[in-house]
């Protein structure tokens, strides 16, 4: 089932989230319901919290070209335990800030440990935009936002656009 994303600005997206105790068939059927939400809009990431529930969980699949075969990723409980000195510098965007993208840097590569679906922990070296999805979206669950990095005229402009959005959304 597709869930509705916040928009920026709403408070649920700057509180930092609870950690998960308990993989149940309510948390499986969310995660299900973020990989589709997530695919639909579309997107390479997708944290509970855009969602409104404010748990730590994230979901994510960078393999985007036509010819990749899917790869959807569910992370409980992320955190990262290593990350390189390198730096990577993307263009980001957020889908609970629509249309709106900047250039942000961050860790090249990032080892991040997650408990999955089954409960089992996972630990894993990303690189590449898979380090930047994996920390985009972790923090997300520390109700940090990619504008954040941004200097603080950038923002104010970012999010003035997304209260008009919100305004014009809510007219409609």
């Amino acid at each position: 089932m597709k869930r509705p994303i916040l928009i920026h600005p709403d408070p649920r997206l700057k509180k930092v989230c609870d950690p998960v105790s308990d993989v149940s068939d309510e948390l499986r059927a969310l995660a299900d319901d973020m990989l589709e939400t997530m695919y639909d809009a579309p997107g390479i990431g997708l944290a509970a919290p855009q969602v409104g529930v404010m748990s730590r969980l994230l979901v994510m699949d960078c393999m985007k070209e036509e010819h990749e075969t899917p790869r959807p990723m569910v992370l409980i409980n992320p955190e990262i335990v290593a990350s390189s000195d390198e730096k990577n510098v993307y263009e980001e965007g957020c889908l609970s800030i629509p249309e709106q993208f900047a250039e942000v840097t961050r860790p090249k590569v990032v080892d991040v440990r997650w408990i999955d679906l089954d409960g089992t922990e996972q630990q894993e070296t990303f690189d590449g935009l898979w380090a930047t999805c994996v920390q985009h979206e972790i923090d997300h669950l520390n109700g940090k936002l990619f504008i954040d990095y941004l200097g603080p005229m950038k923002r104010q402009m970012i999010t003035r656009r997304m209260q008009k959005l919100k305004r014009e959304k809510a007219r409609a």
